[in-house]
Order: C-alpha cells, then structure tokens, then sequence
C-alpha cells in the first residue's frame, strides 16, 4: 500500500485470502466507526461513510454487517478508537507511515515497534517522514466498468470538476485531487454517469526508494505483511518502488 498505485493497492485488498478477509472485515468496521462519530450515521450527508460502505460491499462485507457497524457507531455503548499516526524507516531508509485505529494506546505503540525492530527498521518521531509525502484524494475508474468513456472528456469533466491532475494506465483512469475536494469530485462524476471503482485520501511519495539488496527487501516486505496483518493497523504508506513496477 504505497500510494503509488492506488489500483494496484485496490488489487491487492482485493486478493486477500479467505483466511484474510475476517481482518478487511474488521479494520473497514473501524474506519466506519470513527467516521460515523465524526460525521453521523447518515450517509445521504455524510460522504465520507458512504465511499466505506461502498468499499466495504467492493471487499464482499455483507449488507447486514455494514448495517450493524453503523448502528453500533451510533450507540451510547461504542468502542471509541483513538486514531494514531507512527512515522519511521524500513530498510536503506524507506519512509513508512502507518496509520491505526486502536482502542490500547500502549498495545498499538508496541506491536509497531516491534515489527519494526525485527525487519531493519526503526520508528522515529511524529514528522520524521511525513513532510516526504503528500496529502491527496485519488479517484480511481476501471476502463473496464467505463468501457464509452472518452479519456479527453473524462479529463475534462474531472478538472472542471476541481480535480488537480488526470492519468490514464492500461487498467484505469486516476485523478487526484485535494482532499477537500474528493467527493465532491466523485459526486461530480457520478452524476455525469461514470461509475467509480473507489475514492480514497492518500498519502502520494514526492520521491521514490529503489531496494537492490536482496535481504533489505526481504524484511521490507515482511514489515509491510507483519503490519497489515495487525488489526490495529488501518493503512500503511510508503516510498518503496519495486524495481520492476
């Protein structure tokens, strides 16, 4: 989960295991009760709740389950996660941030200090490598699913709409906007009928690190496994670039 490419980010929550899913299933729970306690359980007025519901029917979570997590969201009794940012160093100085949902502060700081210590790294202080990344919403189209779609009128449409910047790869259209302006961009697009695949903030790499070292990615890969596997955890952004990407 790099940022950079969010399609292939998409891909790869998408090719969970069965055995895997049970941990999509919960940290979408999380996300969507944080947002619901920060915008309300409605997601006609609360567009942020309705891009998780989507996602979460994308990963195959049941009506039912989406319909339970919000209404727990909303009750007097709900867990309240306290939302947590870690910034450090992979191998040869890769810059990870991993954001998590945790509701035991001191549990959560461990686990990633652990995971981090194990595979080469090192976790450092809140803006250690935050200032290497930028803050963007990415809008993501399957050609697939827009098969009538003109690229020029897409662009087009996408940057009246006050999206920043258009791409098109063999797979997808991805725009990228300020994150002020995500949904009502994905709103924009949709009305003109364009069917949205995901619209999801991120955290875009002003530069990239290439790992040569067998063993460094090695451990890099195993840290990005070790983390994503910990509930706790809700996304990971790097600036690791596969030689071969």
């Amino acid at each position: 989960m790099s940022g950079h490419s969010k399609w292939n980010n998409i891909k790869n929550k998408k090719e969970k295991t069965d055995a895997q899913k049970g941990k999509v299933f919960t940290k979408i729970g999380k996300e969507i009760a944080i947002c619901v306690r920060e915008g309300g359980g409605d997601p006609n007025t609360n567009g942020k709740l309705r891009e998780l519901i989507a996602k979460a029917k994308a990963n195959n979570v049941p009506n039912d389950n989406i319909d339970r997590a919000i209404k727990k969201a909303m009750g007097a009794e709900a867990v309240q996660y306290e939302e947590i940012t870690y910034e450090g160093y992979g191998p040869s100085g890769v810059a990870v941030i991993v954001e998590t949902a945790t509701d035991s502060r001191n549990r959560t700081a461990s686990e990633v200090r652990h995971y981090f210590d194990k595979y080469g790294g090192n976790l450092g202080a809140t803006g250690c490598v935050s200032y290497m990344f930028d803050d963007k919403g990415v809008i993501v189209l399957l050609k697939e699913d827009n098969e009538d779609a003109d690229e020029d009128a897409l662009m087009e449409a996408a940057l009246e709409a006050g999206a920043e910047d258009f791409a098109a790869t063999d797979e997808t259209f991805e725009i990228t906007t300020e994150v002020d302006d995500l949904y009502a961009v994905r709103d924009e697009l949709e009305k003109l009928g364009y069917k949205i695949e995901s619209a999801e903030e991120d955290k875009i790499p002003q530069t990239y690190v290439t790992l040569t070292d067998e063993d460094d990615i090695k451990n890099m890969n195993k840290l990005i496994e070790m983390l994503e596997d910990f509930d706790d955890v809700q996304e990971i952004y790097h600036n690791w670039e596969n030689a071969d990407e």
